[in-house]
């Protein structure tokens, strides 16, 4: 009766080292392999280096257009001009808006039809909305965004390689109302 019960220990021991071989592997190696995926996420453009000091000025056009030619105007009055991402039911409702941003020489471009959570959507739904979009701007400035502003500021990989795969370059933010600016 000995013998059997030195037997199952045996196993029972080998099976311990090898875990415990692969517990102390994955502890040492933990960081590196945490390194390795964060390098392949993918991001949207954030900010992108220069050597002049520059800034660059964003909109979210999907609310009413009451101040669209105040805003304008007042950059008008200091010289800068700004991108305006608009939604594509901003487009139907206020064209004559999309228009005078283009006019006055500013860069109009998409932040979706429907501002639906991309992540939620497939690469197919992904590429139908903001197609949907950049047609409505393309009809009104006669020019196709090539900047996308995923709505909410939410993004994974998946929106990321939708939003790429269709020769779109997607933007975020680096600085809000309340943040203050970050280098890159």
């Amino acid at each position: 009766m000995g013998k059997i019960v030195l037997l199952r220990k045996k196993p029972l021991t080998v099976l311990a080292c090898a875990l415990a071989a692969a517990l102390m592997f994955y502890v040492v190696n933990y960081p590196y392999a945490v390194d390795a995926a964060a390098a392949n996420r993918q991001l949207p453009i954030y900010c992108v280096q220069r050597d002049q000091k520059m800034v660059a000025i964003s909109f979210d056009a999907a609310w009413g257009n009451e101040d669209t030619q105040e805003l304008i105007d007042i950059m008008d009055r200091y010289d800068v001009t700004a991108t305006f991402f608009v939604v594509g039911a901003w487009v139907d409702k206020y064209p004559e808006s999309v228009k005078a941003l283009a006019d006055a020489g500013h860069e109009v471009m998409n932040h979706s039809d429907s501002h639906a959570h991309m992540s939620q959507l497939s690469s197919e739904e992904i590429a139908a909305d903001l197609n949907a979009c950049s047609d409505k701007i393309e009809a009104v400035t006669g020019v196709r965004p090539t900047l996308v502003r995923p709505p909410y500021g939410e993004y994974d990989d998946h929106v990321i390689t939708a939003i790429r795969g269709m020769g779109l370059e997607p933007i975020q933010w680096d600085v809000d109302g309340s943040h203050t600016a970050s280098s890159c």
